[in-house]
């Protein structure tokens, strides 16, 4: 029986996580407690122990009195994703660099055949959760107890911005998917080979291609100098 609850609290998290990334549940939309309950098969208690583990990884909000939401996406939210983007992807591949294990570097290319699996037949939530899971691993390599839950609350808000503006059967969008898989490829290259320069500049180039696709619908235009000149900044 225990089991079978702590298997039903497993399922409950991804399809919560997956639903939240892939826009399945919009930001700021309340959670119908009762209805996931009785889906699952769980008593408040394991329910709410699997909600309070996804408030502390920033994917719902837990209000007292009122429930639990899925996490909001405001001006401000936006204004600080893409100023801190750049910085945080940097940090994460240069440690990353530093610090992977063969066992890491492994499960990143078992991640980047499910990569380029979803882009070759995959549907765009596909894609998006696969393209997470890569940058979820090169977040854990780096080994940092104060970057990994900013970089993986910074992946919710990524994903969730590229399912906003991912257009299928746009050629450019296309070819631009293509390169970034192409990059994840020399990511893992320079990872595996210790390259922590080489994984930083990596880290701005990949950056800089996500965001050039979605710019042109979310950056505020005060921003827009300022952000590029971080983000096109090479590391010294």
């Amino acid at each position: 029986m225990k089991d079978s609850s702590k298997h039903r609290k497993a399922e409950l998290y991804d399809h919560l996580k997956t639903a939240i990334m892939t826009l399945g549940l919009r930001p700021g939309e309340d959670l119908d407690e009762s209805t996931l309950s009785e889906e699952f098969t769980l008593s408040r208690t394991p329910l709410r122990e699997v909600l309070r583990q996804l408030a502390g990884e920033g994917y719902v909000e837990l209000r007292e009195n009122r429930g639990a939401r899925v996490s909001e996406m405001s001006h401000t939210t936006l204004r600080d994703f893409f100023l801190a983007a750049p910085m945080m992807y940097g940090a994460v591949l240069q440690l990353a660099a530093k610090n992977a294990r063969p066992k890491q570097i492994e499960a990143l290319k078992d991640a980047q055949m499910k990569f380029r699996a979803a882009l070759r037949s995959g549907s765009g939530e596909d894609r998006a959760m696969a393209n997470n899971l890569f940058h979820e691993i090169t977040g854990d390599m780096a080994d940092n107890i104060y970057l990994r839950p900013s970089f993986h609350r910074l992946l919710i808000d990524h994903a969730r911005i590229g399912m906003t503006f991912y257009r299928p059967r746009d050629p450019k969008m296309a070819e631009n998917l293509s390169e970034a898989s192409q990059q994840h490829d020399a990511i893992i290259a320079a990872i595996e080979e210790g390259d922590e320069p080489a994984a930083a500049q990596l880290a701005i180039d990949h950056w800089n291609l996500s965001r050039d696709q979605i710019e042109m619908f979310v950056m505020p235009t005060g921003l827009d100098m300022p952000l590029g000149s971080v983000a096109r900044k090479t590391p010294a």
